[in-house]
């Protein structure tokens, strides 16, 4: 397919020809291996990619002088297909540029492999509702000359196997830093969204001592690359920290690149450890919550970690319902987040009645696809997630019988849950098998439990703005942050969720949502789910206007703090220019106690 991205907020259009501006002008690179830049285009696989995304909005949206770095992805993550036993099969998202997206008009060229690969970047603009405009490079490795298996290392986000991954890394780092000087641009801050892009800390290395090999790089310019550096982990599950060989290091980087990073450091158990080489060139690490930096902290004692919570980009997951409300009663919303505290002036009942239209679109979508009618009246469960198994989608089902007396109890209750398992994760795709056979031992006239296909930005959003309650069971502390729970309250949507990542922060309890609390023992854990579900949930649903009233707490209180506006303004003040008591406290390791977590241990 040949989609048409979006490069606005509010509006889908194509991309014109790039607007000009003096990128020489702009400070700060932000690099990541995916973004969410338009429904249409595949060029990320969730929540890191949206967060990147909603992060460049909103820099469009409050003017940030910041340019972006990411791969092009001809074929995408995956298209998810599911059979009527759960069994997922995948398929390749495949575009094309060339007919979607403006050329940057630069190429560069990189060795690796002991070769020469040449890059180009096709170019997207995320414009403001100012008109301030963030572009986006997306490098490109499919050049005619470049090796025939040179050409499909921009292909697949996160395919292929360590090698191609490496290779891909190496490409997002080297040359976006390379990319960059070629178009004039000289950053100040160099922004890691996640460790695949720690090697750019070797090509500012390289530009620093140039013409001189790496050889010659001293302590004094691995100190200056580091204050360039910004560094955001996003994950304490140790899979999410990429690691390669030694050997497969030394092949694909050359060995003027290898022994640099060995002789400044940056290896860690023998093994070239993204997260490790991010961690050495950074004077700035921080979590995506409060509760992350600590786990963090732990997970990585040498080094100073931060918090810089997480936030959604409001003006995209909002609802158009929510925001031709808001527009009408509280306009400034789009510029200053903080406004959302302003719905307490709004009745309830207004909050309400706007929530039904999205309840209303979720449902006719479930019966396009599935050929099944679900009744708005009826209290209704969202859980969509990457499939991971510590993200326990199957929890809600531990206990199939007590989830149908509570059905029964509660007058009806409605589930949809959705998510992709990655190609390779066998146990996730057998947990979804496991829901579709759970769930069809579970179908009553009370209970409706349904698993929708293929993931994406479109069934997110319709899922955080129509359901009644978002459901999140994590074990904890593994969720670093989550978004989607941050989406649906900013649509009057609360929460029911274990106490990790964002929401040890956004729960105020029957207020904006309900916590649950952990357990060591997953049967206890799960009846904890019911009882809240059947004891607090259900009740408050059933009062109209409690309900009504727990709708606008959670757009007032979350909505006001949980917003890329917010977060992306704690990154320019504490991060990208900090005061400099700042910096030099960053030198100083101080470990809270109560960040201790004894699952890390």
């Amino acid at each position: 397919m040949s989609p048409a991205p979006t490069n606005r907020s509010q509006s889908q259009q194509t991309q014109p020809s790039p607007a000009s501006f003096d990128i020489t002008a702009r400070k700060i690179a932000y690099f990541s291996m995916e973004i969410a830049l338009a429904k249409a285009l595949p060029t990320y696989s969730g929540g890191l990619g949206m967060l990147a995304g909603d992060t460049l909005r909103s820099a469009a949206d409050t003017g940030v002088p910041l340019v972006a770095i990411s791969l092009v992805h001809r074929r995408g993550y995956f298209e998810q297909h599911l059979d009527s036993h759960g069994q997922q099969t995948e398929s390749d998202v495949v575009w094309s540029p060339e007919t979607t997206l403006p050329s940057a008009n630069q190429t560069i060229t990189i060795t690796l492999q002991n070769r020469e690969i040449t890059l180009r970047a096709w170019r997207f603009d995320v414009i403001g509702h100012t008109g301030h405009i963030i572009p986006v490079f997306l490098l490109d490795a499919d050049v005619e000359g470049n090796d025939p298996w040179d050409r499909r290392l921009t292909d697949h986000l996160y395919g292929g196997d360590t090698y191609y991954r490496l290779c891909q890394e190496a490409i997002l780092g080297l040359g976006g830093i390379h990319l960059l000087h070629a178009l004039g641009m000289q950053p100040e801050v160099c922004h890691m969204n996640e460790g695949h892009a720690a090697l750019l800390s070797i090509a500012l290395l390289e530009s620093r001592v140039a013409p001189s090999p790496l050889s010659t790089a001293t302590d004094a310019d691995a100190e200056a690359v580091k204050q360039q550096c910004i560094f955001t982990t996003h994950t304490p599950v140790p899979a999410g920290h990429d690691k390669f060989g030694l050997d497969q290091m030394r092949q694909i980087l050359g060995a003027d690149r290898s022994s640099t990073i060995e002789r400044f450091g940056a290896l860690h158990n023998d093994l070239l450890n993204m997260t490790y080489l991010a961690l050495r060139f950074s004077r700035y690490v921080n979590g995506v919550a409060m509760l992350h930096g600590k786990v963090s902290q732990q997970m990585f004692p040498e080094y100073t970690v931060h918090s810089i919570t997480n936030g959604v980009h409001a003006a995209t997951w909002l609802s158009q319902p929510f925001q031709k409300l808001l527009d009408k009663e509280v306009p400034e919303w789009r510029h200053d987040n903080q406004y959302f505290k302003s719905v307490y002036g709004i009745e309830p009942e207004a909050i309400e009645a706007t929530h039904l239209p999205s309840k209303l679109r979720l449902f006719q979508t479930v019966k396009q696809r599935t050929g099944l009618d679900l009744d708005p009246h009826v209290l209704t469960l969202g859980f969509a997630r990457r499939v991971a198994t510590y993200k326990r989608a199957s929890l809600i089902l531990h206990s199939p019988e007590r989830l149908i007396e509570i059905a029964n109890r509660i007058g009806g209750l409605q589930i949809l849950m959705a998510g992709k398992a990655h190609p390779a994760d066998n146990a996730g795709k057998g947990l979804i098998r496991d829901i579709f056979t759970t769930a069809a031992k579970l179908e009553s006239s009370k209970l409706r439990i349904l698993y929708l296909e293929n993931y994406d930005w479109d069934l997110g959003e319709q899922l955080t703005n129509g359901v009644d309650v978002w459901l999140n069971t994590p074990l904890r502390p593994y969720e670093a942050s989550g978004t989607s729970g941050m989406k649906a309250a900013l649509n009057g949507v609360p929460s029911l969720s274990v106490l990790d990542g964002w929401w040890v922060e956004g729960c105020a309890e029957n207020i904006t949502g309900w916590a649950i609390e952990n357990s060591e023992d997953e049967a206890v854990e799960a009846e904890r789910v019911y009882h809240k579900l059947e004891y607090s949930v259900a009740p408050a649903f059933a009062d109209k206007a409690q309900w009504a009233r727990i709708r606008r707490h959670c757009i007032a209180i979350n909505g006001t703090f949980f917003n890329t506006h917010r977060m992306l303004g704690q990154y320019v003040s504490n991060a990208y220019y900090p005061p400099s008591a700042s910096i030099a406290a960053s030198n100083q390791v101080v470990v809270d106690d109560e960040a201790h977590v004894s699952v890390l241990v």
